[in-house]
């Protein structure tokens, strides 16, 4: 018969932390949804930094537009926009739609979609995370200014793509 092994309880949390169980995606607490809220009128009137536009895309049941407040990582001349809360609802009806429209005050631009794969997420992820680690690294095992090849376990968690002018 094996032999069972009791960890300690506070490696066991350690465990849990650095490995934590993969998920859909980082649901948004009451506080988060109510600032995004708040930051997106902000951006829809034309205020925040550059790199802030308010993602707008369908409801792939509903053909509502939906908005939510992204960070867009600009890189060697081109557009990507990567989901560091995982799959979330955008993410899901971006990939139905095809394509999102960035606005920022009165400037609407509509882009195409096309999804990065596992080998060229490496460097966009590392990319994103150092630019915006301040907004972002909580939701990243990964830390910034870390190498691509340490996202190489989690690249799969975290969607991404890259922005062609529709």
């Amino acid at each position: 018969m094996p032999q069972q092994i009791t960890l300690p309880r506070a490696l066991c949390h350690n465990i849990a932390v650095m490995n934590p169980p993969p998920e859909e995606f980082h649901r948004a607490s009451a506080a988060e949804r109510f600032f995004n809220r708040m930051f997106g009128v902000l951006i829809g009137l034309g205020l925040g930094f550059s790199y802030n536009y308010l993602l707008q895309v369908r409801g792939r049941k509903s053909g509502k537009l939906y908005s939510t407040p992204i960070d867009l990582l600009e890189m060697n001349g081109k557009k990507f926009l990567v989901a560091p809360r995982g799959r979330t609802q955008w993410v899901r009806n971006a990939e139905a739609a095809g394509e999102v429209t960035l606005k920022k005050g009165s400037s609407r631009q509509r882009y195409q979609l096309r999804a990065l794969s596992e080998p060229e997420k490496l460097d966009v992820l590392k990319a994103y995370l150092d630019r915006f680690q301040r907004e972002v690294q909580r939701f990243f095992p990964v830390a910034a200014g870390s190498p691509p090849q340490a996202f190489v376990p989690v690249a799969e968690n975290y969607p991404a793509f890259e922005l062609t002018a529709a």
